[in-house]
């Protein structure tokens, strides 16, 4: 997917903006007007991603300061009222998903169901725009000067973390089970979607970043070394990061298999009188199978209350996203010794990575609005801050009790479809409507060569055929998925439950499928439209070297 799609339309991406020298919008109005669109596009998912994706720096600072206590407040359960014992909520599930569901989420039993805004969440928003606002108050120069330090550190923190991983007690079995593929899923179309998603996502491909960084560029700067480069780089540090996140899951996994292997061995013990050093946790199978051949019947009478223990269970449990950083990493630092050093160092390490993911996004909505005339005598501290305090507003509702169901959704349906969407009309705009002879012209003058046939056959059969596929089987699977659910957190039994989505939030769905793609075919109809008010037939053209 990387050679396919990532690597090739991070070239274009890079090549229209430095070549164009505009943001997303006015890059695609230079090509045409008609496809003013594409750019509008990119900016509204850039701004669903900013609206929800600030609110995980929240929840980061929390934990982060969270952290600065004796023991781990995600450690153990809080006593009742009674002060007799621990929640009973809190039994049900565990400490760490009591802490993240109910201290820091305040959720509620489902979307339909809301309340105030959760004080603490809605301060640590806040500081999260304070600091996006610092770091871009400037521009792109203050961006790029945060960006070394956000970029750098955290390769320190996962190495440190990979050499603890390591040490760990199970840590091999969450390694051995990350390169352990399973042909089932690789048969999946749902698997290449979520694949084709992590490239865009993690490349920023579809988002107008790339073509409003790519747009303070050099006129002649390599772009084509860099593309490769940050490419291969980007997906690197994907793996490396993996690797450290299945040692540490290996680890908790190892740990969660082990105690509950500890607690059947005590109950066999306790249920037939046996010895304490006749079963240990290495031939506990062994004894079980030897118990229920001699004692079948009083066996049998255990198969209420006898745990079923499996590795392999434990390690397919694997959560993605907000499960996978708040709950699953935070169980596992909880079993590490000095806890409250690696919670510090984890949370810290993932503010930065937030952050810098919203230096991103914040400057692919900036950098396009700018270049209307409307913006541009207003400076940049006031512009860049009413952009954060406008997104800020917005993004209050997820500190809400149901915030997190609304959380869910945009994530789940704000971008996915829509980068699918925009990425396949730029790839065929380039290639067919701006002509790639044309293209290549443009990349010989920046470059002094034109590009080789990889990219040509990348660009013109490859990329386009295998999005549209893409796109084709996301709409399918949509369908056939029928009403859309979310996880609901029960407290009745202590987990996340799936319910399906009310009217509303179907509808709303719906808005966010349609609301950002729509923006193209709008423009181009506002463009023929206007075309024909003035009478006025033009051919579209954009400064490029003559054959």
């Amino acid at each position: 997917m990387l050679l396919l799609e990532g690597v090739p339309l991070f070239y274009m991406e890079l090549a229209i903006g430095q070549k164009m020298r505009l943001g997303s919008i006015g890059a695609w109005t230079a090509i045409s007007p008609y496809l003013s669109g594409v750019g509008l596009a990119s900016v509204v998912t850039s701004l669903y991603l900013c609206l929800y994706y600030n609110i995980i720096n929240a929840w980061s600072f929390w934990y982060l300061f969270n952290s600065f206590q004796s023991v781990l407040p995600w450690a153990v359960c809080p006593v009742n009222s009674n002060r007799t014992g621990p929640l009973e909520e809190c039994e049900r599930a565990t400490p760490t998903q009591y802490f993240f569901y109910r201290e820091t989420l305040d959720i509620s039993p489902s979307i339909e169901e809301n309340g105030g805004i959760h004080t603490g969440q809605a301060l640590c928003l806040v500081l999260a725009w304070i600091l996006t606002f610092l770091f871009i108050v400037r521009g792109v120069k203050s961006t790029g000067k945060v960006v070394y330090f956000t970029a750098t550190f955290p390769y320190l923190v996962l190495f440190i973390y990979l050499v603890r991983g390591f040490t760990l007690h199970g840590a091999i079995n969450g390694v051995k089970y990350m390169f352990t593929p399973k042909m089932e899923e690789l048969a999946n179309p749902v698997t290449w979607i979520n694949a084709a998603t992590q490239i865009f996502f993690s490349l920023g491909l579809g988002f107008g970043s790339l073509i409003a960084f790519a747009s303070y560029n050099q006129y002649h700067n390599n772009f084509q070394r860099q593309a490769i480069a940050v490419s291969f780089i980007n997906s690197g540090t994907s793996i490396f990061a993996a690797i450290v996140t299945f040692a540490i899951y290996g680890f908790k996994a190892t740990v969660n298999y082990e105690n509950c292997l500890g607690r059947t061995r005590v109950l066999l013990l306790n249920t037939f009188n046996l010895a304490e050093d006749s079963v240990s946790l290495d031939n506990i199978l062994e004894v079980m199978d030897q118990l229920n051949t001699t004692y079948p019947q009083q066996f049998a009478e255990l198969s209420g209350r006898l745990e079923n223990c499996s590795l392999e269970s434990e390690l397919d449990t694997a959560v993605e996203g907000a499960g996978l950083a708040f709950i699953v990493y935070s169980e596992a630092i909880t079993n590490m010794p000095l806890s409250q050093f690696w919670s510090v160092l984890y949370f810290f390490m993932l503010l930065l990575l937030g952050m810098g993911s919203m230096l991103g996004n914040i400057t692919a909505i900036i950098t396009p609005l700018r270049d209307f005339k409307i913006t541009s005598g207003i400076s940049d501290e006031v512009f860049n801050g009413g952009v954060c305090l406008f997104c800020l507003l917005l993004g209050l509702g997820f500190t809400t009790p149901s915030g997190n169901y609304w959380f869910t959704m945009f994530n789940d349906y704000g971008a996915t479809f829509s980068l699918l969407f925009i990425v396949l009309i730029e790839v065929i705009t380039v290639s067919y409507i701006y002509g790639i002879k044309r293209f290549e012209k443009d990349i010989e003058d920046m470059l002094g060569h034109r590009p080789n046939w990889y990219w040509k056959i990348m660009w013109v059969v490859v990329s386009p055929l295998l999005l549209i596929g893409l796109f084709v089987f996301y709409i399918i699977t949509y369908i056939q998925g029928g009403t859309p659910t979310y996880q609901a957190w029960d407290k009745d039994v202590g987990k996340s439950v799936q319910t399906e989505y009310p009217v509303f939030g179907q509808v709303f769905i719906g808005l966010l499928l349609v609301s950002s793609v729509s923006c193209i075919p709008l423009a181009a109809l506002y463009a023929f439209c206007r075309k024909r008010k003035h009478g006025v037939v033009q051919k579209e053209s954009v400064s490029t070297v003559a054959a």
